[in-house]
Formats: C-alpha cells, structure tokens, sequence
C-alpha cells in the first residue's frame, strides 16, 4: 500500500514541485507551493462543486425532510424509504459532501511528506524522473526572509481564519422557537455548524503552528480558494448576512411569514 502511494501521489507530486522550483523566476518556494495549491484545486473542482451544492440542496430541501417525519411519525422504515425517494428525485447523493475531503486527505498527506522531504533537502535525488533537473538543494526562504521550512505563528492564524470565513459561507441559521419540534433537528444542525465554526479555526491554529510553514501555507491558500469557490456556487458572502424582514422569521434558508 505505501509503495502505491508513493508511486502514485508522492513522486509525482513531488516531481512537480521540483520542476516548478526549477521554471520559477528566483526558485521562490511560495511561489511554487501557490502553484500547486491553485493546480490540486482545479484537479478537485468538479469534485467539490458537487459537494458544495450538495450542501446546499440538502439546506433547501430541510423543510419536505420535516414534512415527512410529520407524515410517518411512527414508521421509520416508510420514512427512511419517503427518503431516499425525495433524495432520488431531486437527484441528491446525501454521501457526496464527504468525498472531496476523502480524496484530499492523502493529498494532504503526500504533500506534507513531499514539502517535508524537498524544503529539507531530503531524498530529492532518488526521487526525481529522469528528465527532471535535480536541483541539488531547495531554499526554503519566500520572499527572500519567510523560512517555509519552518513552523510560523502568523501563516497559522492566517489559515484559521481562512478556515473561519469557510465554515461561515455554510453556516446553518438556527431555528426560531416558533419553530417547535420540527426545528429540533435544524436546531441540531445548526449547533453542529456553530460548533465547526469555531472548533475548525482553533484545531487549524494548533495544528499549523506545529507543522513546516509552507504546508500551513498550502492550506491557507487551499483554503481561501475553496471560500471563493463556496461563494460563487452559493451566492452567499461571509462577511454579509442580511436578517430577516421585520415579522419573518428563517427556517434553514426558508421565509417564514
């Protein structure tokens, strides 16, 4: 299994990061893990636009979910069955949101291990393709003073914040308590959110402070793509969210009058 992946996903990887060091005007190394980064997010561009607006239809279609528990209070199997019907025709795959995330994992993976081993100058010889240039040793500085080889505070609250803005972009509202029982379930979800809001940031911070710069700026600029991406395919800022009209109140995305 671990020679698959390094034959797969670790040297190709990090041939192309060694290219790019190569091509780059000054071998600045942020400018390559930028390379990659934008490259990765493009290769996941199908992928996570389903998974966003997977997301979304899931929030749209909340209140005939609460309908149907409504419906078949007492048979969890007619409900389970109502379900998946509702999911089929509105052509909805509950599982697809998670996907992305399970196929950038060992991405994520297989670029720690390659910034790890190039911004140290480990192993670059016996890893290369022979058509690429072994560049002997790779620099770690950016901008000619940012060490990427190197744990940074700053490049890790910069990505918890990065984190913040995307768990915002797909923040469940919580219900009104007008709402009653049916608004356990959004209410539930809401708190999830709530907690992902926060809970994400900080784990990033901890995390990135203890992890070489350039992977903590790999998923900073992963990141901020992805907000880009959730706001273009959602039409939602995270920096604005307008309330209610005055006698409204909202029901996972829903007007209520």
């Amino acid at each position: 299994m671990s020679a698959l992946f390094h034959t797969i996903l670790y040297q190709p990887i990090f041939n192309l990061f060694i290219f790019l060091y190569n091509v780059v005007p000054g071998h600045d190394v942020g400018i390559v893990i930028l390379i990659v980064t934008v490259l990765v997010r493009l290769a996941l561009y199908p992928l996570t636009t389903s998974s966003i607006k997977a997301q979304k239809s899931m929030s749209e279609l909340q209140p005939k979910l609460e309908a149907l528990k409504k419906q078949y209070p007492d048979d969890k199997q007619k409900q389970a069955q109502a379900t998946m019907e509702l999911y089929k025709t509105h052509k909805i795959n509950p599982l697809s949101s998670c996907l992305p995330m399970l196929i950038q994992l060992p991405i994520l993976l297989a670029l720690f291990w390659v910034m790890r081993d190039s911004l140290e100058s480990h192993n670059i010889a016996q890893n290369l393709y022979p058509f690429v240039v072994n560049p002997g040793t790779i620099n770690p500085l950016s901008l000619g003073f940012i060490n990427l080889a190197a744990p940074s505070v700053v490049l890790a609250v910069l990505a918890g914040l990065a984190q913040f803005l995307q768990a915002k972009t797909m923040t469940t509202k919580q219900p009104p308590k007008a709402a009653g029982e049916s608004g356990k379930d959004e209410g539930m979800a809401a708190m999830m959110n709530k907690q992902m809001l926060y809970m994400m940031p900080v784990l990033t911070v901890v995390i990135g402070i203890k992890f070489p710069a350039g992977l903590t700026l790999y998923w900073f600029l992963s990141t901020v793509l992805m907000v880009l991406q959730q706001m273009i395919i959602t039409k939602k800022s995270p920096f604005s969210n307008p309330p209610p009209a005055a006698g409204e109140n909202v029901i996972e995305g829903t007007i209520v009058k």
